[in-house]
C-alpha cells in the first residue's frame, strides 16, 4: 500500500508534473515521486545538508528514475495487448494540491501521444528543457550525456513535433463539437456523426487486454460512425457525460454508474480528427 511522506508542497507538485509528462501515467508518476523521496530520506543528515538546492536534486533523481522506466517501457509495450494510450487526467477535484497536475497544452492527449513517439532520451531532453526550462547542463546530468548531445536530442524532439503539429482548438468550440458528437452518438444518428468527423478521422482504443476494445485503429468517418452505433446497440445502458480530460473537453462513458471509458478528442477546425478511448480499468481509477 502506498504511503505519503510530508514534503514541501511546491517540490512535490513539481515532481508530479515532471514525472507525468515524462511517463504519461499518473500512477507511475506518483510511484516515481515516492521513490524519489525515499532516496532523499535514505541520505544521512550530513549528506542532505551538503545539497545546495534540494529541489534540483529531487528533480534530477526523479527524472533519472523516469528515464529508466521509459527504457523498460519499450520492452513492456511489446507485450501490451492493443494500443497503449497515456493515462487520462480528470479535472482537479479538491484533493491534495501537491498531487495536482498543471493542466496546459503540454498534457493534452494529442501532445502526450507525440511525446510517446519520441525516444526516451529525446523525451527527457525536450520535457526538461523546453517545458520546464532546465539548462542543457542540468539535462546532461540526468541523461548521462554531454550538454551538446542533449541540445541535439531536444532539436530532434522539436522536429518530431513539427512533423505532427498539435493545433489547439478553442475550448468553447471543442466543447460544442464534443457535445454534438455525444448527442449524435446517443441518438444513433450516423449521418450526424459523419458530419462531425474529419474524412481521415481515427479512433484508437486502449483496453490493455483487461477490457473489450478494438485492437487496431478504426479509420474513416463512415467506419467510425457505424462503429459508434454498433457500440450503442450492444450497450443500451451506456450513457455519456461531458468531462474535462487532460484539460480539454472530453467524454466519459458510464454503465450502471461505473466509468467504463474515457474519451479524449483532437479537432482540426470544427471536425474531429482523432478520438482516443481509454478502457483499461487500471487507467480509470481517478475517474471512479
Amino acid at each position: 500500500m502506498r504511503t505519503t511522506m510530508t514534503v514541501p508542497l511546491n517540490e512535490r507538485r513539481q515532481l508530479i508534473n515532471v514525472a507525468y509528462r515524462l511517463l504519461g501515467s499518473l500512477a507511475d508518476a506518483e510511484d516515481v515521486v515516492q521513490e524519489t523521496y525515499a532516496r532523499w530520506y535514505a541520505l544521512t543528515p550530513a549528506q542532505r545538508d551538503a545539497i545546495d538546492v534540494p529541489g534540483a536534486w529531487l528533480t534530477k533523481v526523479a527524472s533519472r528514475i523516469c528515464l529508466d522506466q521509459l527504457r523498460s517501457a519499450r520492452v513492456r509495450r511489446e507485450r501490451y495487448v492493443g494500443a497503449w494510450i497515456p493515462e487520462p487526467l480528470p479535472a482537479p477535484d479538491g484533493s491534495d494540491p501537491a498531487d495536482r497536475i498543471t493542466l496546459d497544452e503540454s498534457v493534452s492527449m494529442a501532445f502526450l501521444i507525440v511525446l510517446d513517439a519520441m525516444t526516451p532520451a529525446e523525451r527527457v531532453a525536450f520535457v526538461l528543457h523546453d517545458i520546464f526550462r532546465y539548462s542543457f547542463a542540468e539535462v546532461a546530468e540526468v541523461a548521462g550525456r554531454t550538454p551538446e548531445a542533449c541540445r541535439q536530442l531536444a532539436s530532434s524532439a522539436r522536429r518530431r513535433i513539427a512533423a505532427q503539429p498539435v493545433l489547439p482548438t478553442p475550448a468553447d468550440q471543442q466543447a460544442r463539437v464534443v457535445r454534438d458528437f455525444k448527442d449524435a452518438w446517443e441518438a444513433k444518428n450516423i449521418k450526424a456523426l459523419i458530419s462531425l468527423l474529419d474524412p481521415a478521422a481515427t479512433v484508437i482504443a486502449d483496453g490493455g487486454g483487461l477490457a473489450a476494445a478494438a485492437l487496431h485503429p478504426i479509420e474513416g468517418r463512415t467506419q467510425i460512425a457505424r462503429y459508434a452505433v454498433t457500440i450503442a446497440d450492444r450497450a443500451p445502458d451506456m450513457h455519456f457525460l461531458e468531462r474535462t480530460v487532460n484539460g480539454e473537453p472530453g467524454l466519459i462513458a458510464q454503465v450502471n454508474g461505473q466509468t467504463t471509458a474515457v474519451l479524449a478528442f483532437e479537432l482540426t477546425g470544427h471536425l474531429i480528427k482523432n478520438i482516443w478511448s481509454i478502457r483499461n480499468p487500471e487507467k480509470l481509477h481517478p475517474w471512479r
